[in-house]
């Protein structure tokens, strides 16, 4: 700390896996409570656009709470990711899609919702095409877990994209991982439909 060597910072993501950050640097600590304040100084570990921050050269501590910050966003994300897909064994919950590129972590209740919290159990996970459809009301889950397609896009006729990657899954039931604290949140589940269903 009182030279200011850079360190890298492991963030554990699921057992056995981390995220490197780097440069990070101590800038204080606590002697009584034995923790410490480490801040990240490298905005390409962040992907953010350093020149939107006017910060003065020399005020290091400044730019580093602000690309710290971003840093914490991202690492929520990344976290809950890795957490909702290991849950559901790296499958899609709707069509078993199990290409890991193709996977997301989709939120039940969002991020904004007072009940929204990056926890399992307000997780999917879902391929790109049904995270999209879920987000945007074409698609919607029941509390006991059944899919159900937007009344205009279950009638419409379309290629076999719709048909099969939409259309069939109707009334089906999704997978859910074995633990009972893994599974959705029935309350999450029930909110989230309502929205679905008054959505059209």
């Amino acid at each position: 700390m009182k030279l200011q060597l850079p360190l890298i910072y492991f963030f554990g993501l699921v057992p056995n896996k981390y995220l490197p950050c780097w440069p990070v640097y101590i800038v204080g600590d606590n002697t009584k409570n034995l923790t410490f304040k480490v801040l990240l100084d490298d905005p390409k570990m962040v992907e953010v656009e350093i020149e939107e921050f006017c910060v003065a050269e020399d005020d290091s501590e400044a730019r580093r709470q602000y690309i710290t910050s971003s840093l914490k966003i991202r690492l929520h994300q990344k976290s809950f990711r890795e957490r909702v897909l290991n849950a559901y064994k790296e499958q899609c919950s709707i069509c078993r899609l199990r290409h890991r590129e193709l996977l997301e972590a989709a939120h039940i209740l969002p991020d904004k919702h007072p009940l929204g919290e990056p926890v399992v159990s307000n997780g999917l996970a879902l391929c790109k095409l049904h995270h999209a459809a879920y987000d945007r009301n074409i698609l919607g889950i029941s509390p006991d877990l059944h899919i159900q397609i937007r009344k205009d896009v279950l009638e419409e006729i379309d290629g076999p994209i719709l048909i099969h990657g939409l259309q069939d899954f109707q009334g089906t039931k999704i997978f859910t991982p074995r633990s009972s604290y893994l599974k959705p949140n029935p309350a999450f589940l029930e909110e989230r439909f309502k929205i679905f269903t008054e959505a059209h």
